[in-house]
């Protein structure tokens, strides 16, 4: 196994501790089996990385692998957890499981050969965890690592910690919370940037180079992951692609699924199919009417890119309306609440209807409604039911 600890040497010496991400403090990482699932170039292998360097401080009986490495070629997952085990290793971290055939029959085996082993693994945000050949349900607890917040972005850039708000906060205290950030920092030109390039830690490779990155993304969400975990041929990845394209001229879509099916030449039931997979993806956001459940063979209200550096990646010039929205979509989604698409306003959350527009907006098209909030973008403080679009990126 010197090759894997070779690997994992090499690997630590680059990793450092100046910046963790959100989801770490959120980890119970006692528990015996943990899943982490996320976009492509979220920080996954980092932020296991940095648990294995900075909290257990590189013990003797930690190993980290990834399952695209060449070791697999010739050895098994549970051969190797075996081997590990009996070295007595008792942390194993696997980092992109969903590209190990078998995967979560193996991780069953491994789960419950071994007592005392504790698993920690990462996956695609394409990855059904709980429907693998193997019931994980009852065995794994299952975390999701979002793109950075406004919040972490600034962080992230500058170095300059602050403090994150639940939406109930920010609804109760958003004037005296934007006065208090407002005091070190002038939010709306970071703004900008995090619009365009701030939703991956890579953005940190260049700026020029973000949207190169983000379409490399795109092709191997479809071409390796997607491919993988549901068996997309060439055919299929080419008329997903074209679907993108669709969504991404014309966002937020409010699809016609008969017409749009018949122009990519397939049926309904396959666009519903690849509709929801590239929502499992954290390719596109899908608003659903409200009062409706979520089914896949359910049509969307809208659909929506999932970030709107996606935007800026596939369009030459994104509107700005649409930019909003996305961006406050995307924030409420991955803060954890509920958001679907109400009769008057622009979304519903949390009983609020919300309307989202440019510093000038008013209340005129959901004042009728009992609960509301205007979400205004180019203001550093709002007041009253004006809300700071920029703040809504505090709330994780």
């Amino acid at each position: 196994m010197e090759t894997l600890f070779s690997f994992q040497a090499g690997l630590l010496k680059g990793i450092h501790n100046n910046f963790r991400r959100y989801l770490h403090a959120n980890i119970n990482w006692n528990q015996r089996m943990i899943g982490i699932k996320g976009p492509r170039g979220s920080g996954k292998t980092t932020l296991l990385l940095q648990y294995l360097k900075f909290d257990l401080k590189q013990p003797a009986n930690a190993l980290y692998v990834t399952a695209d490495h060449t070791w697999f070629y010739n050895h098994s997952l549970l051969e190797t957890a075996e081997d590990w085990y009996k070295m007595g290793g008792r942390i194993l971290i696997i980092d992109e499981v969903h590209k190990y055939p078998n995967w979560s029959r193996e991780l069953k085996n491994i789960y419950d050969g071994f007592a005392d082993l504790k698993i920690i693994f990462s996956a695609s945000s394409a990855l059904d965890i709980y429907r693998g050949e193997a019931d994980l349900s009852r065995r794994v607890i299952h975390y999701t690592l979002a793109g950075l917040s406004f919040r972490e972005f600034i962080e992230f850039s500058t170095q300059q910690k602050l403090k994150a708000y639940s939406f109930k906060d920010l609804l109760k205290n958003h004037h005296q919370i934007a006065a208090k950030i407002t005091e070190d920092l002038h939010p709306l030109p970071l703004f900008k940037k995090y619009l365009q390039y701030g939703y991956l830690p890579i953005t940190a490779e260049g700026e020029k180079e973000y949207p190169i990155k983000l379409n490399q993304i795109i092709n191997a969400v479809i071409e390796t992951d997607l491919a993988f975990i549901a068996s997309y041929g060439p055919g299929t990845a080419l008329k997903v692609k074209k679907l993108i394209a669709v969504i991404a001229e014309s966002v937020p879509f409010k699809p016609n699924i008969s017409a749009l099916a018949q122009k990519l030449d397939i049926s309904r039931d396959s666009l519903y199919t690849y509709i929801s997979q590239l929502t499992q993806a954290r390719i596109i956001n899908t608003l659903q009417a409200s009062g409706k459940g979520i089914s896949t063979l359910q049509k969307p209200e809208k659909i929506y890119l999932e970030n709107t550096n996606l935007s800026y990646a596939l369009t030459s010039s994104p509107d700005i309306g649409n930019l909003r929205e996305t961006f406050l979509f995307n924030q409420l989604q991955n803060a954890g609440l509920v958001v679907s698409a109400p009769k008057e306003g622009d979304f519903l959350t949390e009983g609020y209807h919300i309307e989202v527009g440019g510093k000038n907006k008013t209340a005129k098209q959901v004042k009728a409604t009992e609960k509301h909030i205007i979400v205004a973008d180019e203001i550093e403080i709002g007041i009253g039911t004006k809300i700071p679009l920029w703040l809504f990126g505090f709330m994780y």
